[in-house]
């Protein structure tokens, strides 16, 4: 199944619920400007509005699109406020891949993406890499240099969401809801089991401890 996540600064008139029509699944996420990013299985799309409370669009766009992983990828919408031909030249210097005149509904939005024609299949699989530390999103296999981790799905999941935000200081309040956890009842303390196998895993193969915890605040996976 083609499967597209979505990344909304603002409210959608009509609802954020998954979009599912034949082999085609679309998820929606709602963004802040300076939250962690969900973790994304599909290919990304973000919705900027123009105006935001924290930044302005502009500087977000660019933000996104400069930082490492899914930003790069990303297929960018600025949504102006009006008919500008000036703003519309400043979101595409800003790295917006096209733009559309708000208020956006779900009809408008779902047309927006479907318009651009899909490919027949998936797009290949990345392969994300942090020093020696490689992980095959299509096999589903991480491993330091050539030896593999022994890892459950929690914690590969765990692993790609960190080596997708290198540097990123994460609570386990915001791993949870990341990691798509929000809607069952785990404690956040489940998270320390799941970073506690991460590490071992990690040892086990020689890659030490690049996986630190920041006292009080939460985990970082380290940059080489």
């Amino acid at each position: 199944m083609r499967h597209i996540d979505i990344l909304l600064t603002g409210e959608l008139a009509g609802g954020r619920d998954t979009f599912v029509h034949s082999d085609l699944r679309v998820v929606f996420h709602k963004w802040k400007a300076e939250a962690p990013l969900p973790l994304m299985e599909g290919q990304p799309w973000a919705f900027i509005d123009w105006v935001l409370p924290e930044m302005s669009g502009l500087e977000l766009c660019r933000r996104f699109r400069c930082a490492d992983g899914l930003g790069q990828n990303a297929h960018i919408t600025m949504i102006l406020e009006e008919d500008d031909p000036e703003a519309k030249r400043r979101a595409l210097r800003a790295g917006a891949d096209d733009y559309i005149i708000g208020p956006v509904d779900r009809p408008a939005l779902l047309d927006r993406v479907l318009s651009v024609q899909l490919p027949d299949h998936e797009a290949p699989a990345r392969t994300l890499k942090l020093g020696d530390l490689s992980l095959d999103l299509a096999a589903l296999q991480a491993r330091w240099r050539e030896r593999a981790l022994i890892l459950m799905p929690n914690e590969l999941r765990l692993l790609r969401y960190l080596m997708e935000q290198p540097g990123h200081v994460f609570s386990r309040q915001q791993l949870i809801t990341a990691l798509g956890k929000h809607d069952a009842p785990i404690d956040e303390r489940t998270v320390d089991a799941w970073v506690s196998r991460l590490r071992r895993a990690l040892r086990d193969v020689g890659a030490g401890s690049p996986l630190r915890t920041v006292r009080s605040l939460g985990y970082v996976l380290d940059r080489p």
